[in-house]
């Protein structure tokens, strides 16, 4: 009988991909670069063939597996299995991703939203696992979002549930690539950190390694916002107090809809750890409704690269013969 997932986790640069026991243990994990010449041509086969030649070297066959998972940025039609407006893969138009990998495996298939993926994978078996009713927010390049609601996750009508990054957190704002304005992704994520340190910076009048860095062109990141916070730079926190704000202004409205048991932050930006979460905390309990601040929990997520391959395996459990 069949006893193994596979998770896949599409990425710009990288896909993941883990065979997982169906209580979500990882039992072997690998990745490859992701191919995006040729409109995305080429991705979908060297991920058939990639599982194909895992499949050998652990001399397993689709008999082994109950289903795939995974994972993917753009528009995803879960019905059809199908995915559009990935512009970082270079898909443009319509791809049959779910056909291809079924025909080619001979397995049944199931596509989500790689925030979605993410959500879940907390969800099931991180820093939500005790929970039922979690939102998982993830500060990367972007940031994405997922609502999980008694254990199933939430879509909305047109997919555009937990799309917690184009929240307006300042009307008027930084010009987001949704095409309004204002949107947390332009001051949440990794880029954001870095325009509002920029803009911060130019009226900054005393001495800060920021300010040192921008005015000789070296590259600043948020890694290093964040760890200049840490160690005492005056500027640095400012910025970091604000972009906190920002987030915990964002996740008060989150939790006043829908007063999950946890919000939880993921993301490479996450790994700035409770150098981010305290002051997110702070400002999350300052605007959230009152019986909301006193049970809705802010946590870390845990799985970190792992959260896209295991939440997409779980999506293919339903494949499972009852």
């Amino acid at each position: 009988m069949a006893k193994e997932l596979i998770g896949i986790d599409l990425g710009g640069t990288t896909t993941k991909f883990a065979f997982l026991d169906l209580d979500g243990e990882i039992l072997s994990q690998w990745r490859i670069k992701t191919d995006i010449s040729e409109h995305g041509s080429q991705i979908v086969p060297n991920m058939i063939k990639s599982i194909q030649a895992q499949m050998r070297k652990e001399d397993k066959n689709s008999n082994d597996f109950v289903g795939i998972g995974m994972g993917t940025p753009g528009a995803v039609n879960r019905e059809k299995g199908t995915v559009v407006g990935a512009y970082n893969l270079n898909w443009d138009v319509i791809q049959p991703v779910g056909s291809l990998l079924k025909e080619n495996l001979n397995l049944p298939v199931v596509l989500d939203n790689d925030a979605n993926c993410a959500a879940m994978g907390e969800f099931w078996k991180g820093a939500g696992d005790k929970e039922s009713d979690v939102v998982f927010v993830t500060l990367g390049t972007g940031v994405g979002g997922g609502v999980v609601t008694n254990g199933e996750l939430v879509h909305g009508v047109n997919n555009g549930a937990g799309e917690i990054g184009h929240l307006t957190v300042v009307p008027g704002g930084y010009l987001c690539t949704c095409g309004k304005r204002g949107c947390l992704e332009q001051y949440a994520s990794a880029t954001g950190v870095v325009h509002v340190a920029t803009d911060m910076a130019k009226d900054f009048q005393s001495h800060s390694r920021i300010k040192e860095m921008l005015e000789g062109d070296e590259p600043l990141t948020s890694k290093m916002v964040f760890f200049l916070a840490d160690n005492g730079d005056i500027l640095a926190n400012q910025i970091v107090n604000r972009v906190c704000g920002y987030l915990g202004l964002a996740l008060s409205y989150v939790g006043n809809t829908l007063n999950p048991e946890a919000i939880i932050i993921g993301g490479g930006v996450s790994n700035a750890g409770f150098t981010l979460l305290q002051p997110t905390t702070s400002a999350f309990q300052e605007n959230a409704f009152p019986s909301v601040r006193d049970s809705t929990k802010l946590k870390l997520a845990q799985l970190g690269n792992d959260a896209g391959v295991i939440g997409a395996a779980s999506l293919a459990r339903k494949f499972a013969k009852s």
